[in-house]
């Protein structure tokens, strides 16, 4: 059985999720962001990072991978072959058009998956990426015993944001109806708590 908390962020309201088996000290961050409230709670928990999943890799969801990475080097970070592009270029990723140029600095650390490959989170426990672009390439949703981590793919009460670099609305429209396949029977924990600002993320 899966554990989760989620964290809002200051920045466009994302969300950052931490995973665990119950009862285990092993953790997975999904989508880091504000660092401050994700490290209280894993100290506050005596929990140690074992990897970071990635939605997709918008500069919203992985601005705090490097300093959660400095504090747990030995974590991996699950993305797509598209995503691992994006973590070390400010233009694709966003960063660059917020005046804060990001690229990741561990970048050995990456993990290419595949879609539909699952990842053993425990001995009993496993997580699976599947592929669900439209918002970016890089997209990827990760379903979890009876959660499914849409990113920006799905946002219940939104219209998917395909005005971005890389986006296809047909993908989007797509992927859509693949997670709400996915989603009977889930609870669908999304990238965003509230509406995107007007460029979106």
């Amino acid at each position: 059985m899966i554990d989760c908390a989620s964290f809002v962020n200051s920045f466009y309201s994302s969300v950052s999720y931490i995973i665990r088996a119950v009862d285990s000290d092993i953790a997975w961050v999904i989508d880091p962001g504000d660092i401050s409230p994700i490290l209280d709670y894993l100290s506050t928990n005596g929990l140690i990072v074992s990897g970071i999943l990635l939605t997709h890799c918008h500069y919203d969801h992985i601005y705090g991978v490097n300093e959660l990475m400095s504090m747990n080097g030995d974590c991996r970070i699950y993305t797509n072959r598209y995503g691992r592009t994006m973590l070390n270029d400010p233009k694709l990723n966003l960063s660059k058009y917020h005046d804060s140029p990001y690229r990741i600095q561990n970048i050995e650390s990456i993990c290419e998956v595949s879609d539909g490959e699952k990842l053993t989170l425990e001995s009993d426990i496993s997580i699976q990426a599947i592929f669900t672009p439209g918002h970016n390439p890089s997209c990827i949703t990760w379903l979890a015993e009876d959660k499914i981590f849409t990113g920006d793919s799905y946002i219940p009460g939104l219209k998917t944001v395909t005005n971005l670099p890389k986006a296809d609305k047909v993908q989007a429209l797509a992927s859509e109806e693949l997670i709400l396949r996915l989603s009977q029977g889930r609870t669908i924990l999304p990238g965003h708590k509230v509406h995107l600002e007007s460029d979106g993320q």
